[in-house]
């Protein structure tokens, strides 16, 4: 049941996403569109409480539940950041607005890019340990809970390896590549030209 609902959740979101879109930008009622972006969180919190459910009733703590958690937390972590993308995105599309800033692609502005969603991913992995030890001892049972407690080192293993990619923008900044032509020296289009075709310049004329 509770792999069942994550897919539901799963597809209600992008659901809901896209109507309150649609309704923002296509039939212009920005607050019925509004309105259903705002539903997001009640999918989490229908999930949260079936999984409490699940467990109240006996149900033994599985890969289920841990999945369930991290679900939740990468909603709570990452899914205001891809909210406001495809907003973004659908305002220029859809409603004339300008297009979205593209993110840094080069330099040390590309690391502090990546460092944010880092921090998204540490967000969602501190949202699904607790979540996942409020379970353990909603439990109370150690013989039972070790699955739980399995998904915490899940989360935080993940954080880690995403926090080493982020850092390293940080420690190797990608460089921007160099303008086409920009080894050449200052000049103006004229003479840019002689220089090509081997044509003598205006103070080349001047001398002679």
């Amino acid at each position: 049941m509770i792999v069942t609902l994550i897919v539901v959740c799963e597809v209600g979101f992008w659901v809901l996403l896209a109507a309150g879109l649609f309704f923002r930008y296509v039939l212009g009622m920005r607050r019925t569109g509004l309105g259903l972006l705002l539903l997001e969180p009640l999918l989490e919190v229908v999930l949260l409480v079936a999984t409490a459910i699940d467990l109240r009733n006996g149900a033994d703590p599985s890969w289920k539940h841990g999945l369930a958690a991290l679900y939740i937390g990468y909603t709570v972590g990452h899914g205001h950041r891809t909210v406001k993308w495809l907003d973004g995105h659908a305002a220029h599309r859809l409603g004339g607005a300008e297009p979205p800033a593209k993110p840094p692609r080069y330099g040390m502005a590309r690391a502090r890019h990546e460092g944010r969603i880092w921090l998204g991913t540490v967000v969602a992995a501190s949202v699904a340990s607790v979540l996942l030890l409020i379970a353990r001892w909603y439990v109370d049972d150690p013989s039972r809970s070790g699955a739980l407690e399995s998904w915490i080192f899940t989360a935080w293993r993940t954080a880690g390896i995403h926090g080493l990619i982020a850092l390293s923008y940080a420690l190797w900044p990608k460089k921007a590549p160099r303008a086409e032509g920009s080894a050449l020296p200052a000049r103006d289009p004229q003479n840019v030209t002689d220089v090509l075709v081997g044509r003598p310049g205006e103070n080349e004329k001047q001398v002679r």
